[in-house]
């Protein structure tokens, strides 16, 4: 399975990819310049000592993967998702994206949709399976490949889609566990999590705070 890290140079996108391709999954990473994306991969695969990863622009990798995986800063949102409309017909599309306030990244303002995730969903229609996850786990934690990570990550979306995402967030590593939550309204909850997390880091000057979700069968 390939898959695509739109906007992968940037916080989220590198750990995610690297912890991807040590699963043994083909990972792709997209930038708005090719160059960037390429410069990226060659670094991320110098770490690695094997040559596991692609860089490119956000198009081609989008065209090339079955899974696309969106970590650009919301500012760059809508703007990236018109950008790989016709390429991301027909596939699985995971929303990472949080409508922080650029002002304050303690708080979010939450789009017209209800959330990221929906709005995705209105802009790339209903020929793409979106999936919102991914937002609650911290990038610093996700960036160092040999640290287990306290994390559970809830999962939203499209039916259909919804197993396959679980099954590739469950190979990030140890102590990670992915929780369906249901259909994609559930995204107006688990968005703004990210904004608290935020806030309990300051506080306690970390950069690891995460959730668990307690009570479930195993």
């Amino acid at each position: 399975m390939k898959i695509a890290i739109l906007g992968g140079t940037g916080e989220q996108g590198p750990g995610l990819a690297l912890r991807w391709a040590l699963a043994g999954e083909t990972v792709i990473i997209g930038s708005r310049q090719k160059e960037k994306g390429e410069k990226t991969a060659i670094e991320l695969n110098q770490e690695l000592g094997k040559d596991l990863l692609k860089g490119t622009d956000n198009v081609t990798a989008a065209a090339e993967a079955d899974i696309a995986v969106l970590t650009v800063p919301y500012s760059a949102h809508v703007a990236t998702l018109e950008s790989v409309k016709e390429q991301l017909k027909g596939k699985i599309f995971v929303e990472v994206s949080v409508p922080l306030d650029p002002e304050n990244a303690r708080r979010v303002i939450m789009p017209a949709a209800g959330s990221a995730s929906e709005e995705a969903q209105q802009v790339l229609g209903p020929d793409v399976q979106v999936v919102c996850a991914l937002q609650n786990i911290s990038a610093h934690l996700l960036r160092d490949v040999n640290a287990e990570i306290d994390c559970d990550v809830l999962v939203c979306g499209h039916k259909d889609a919804r197993p396959t995402v679980m099954k590739l967030i469950d190979k990030l590593g140890k102590g990670i566990r992915s929780v369906n939550v249901g259909p994609i309204e559930a995204a107006r909850q688990i968005e703004p999590i990210t904004a608290l997390l935020i806030r309990l880091n300051i506080l306690n000057k970390v950069h690891s705070a995460g959730i668990r979700i307690t009570g479930l069968p195993k």
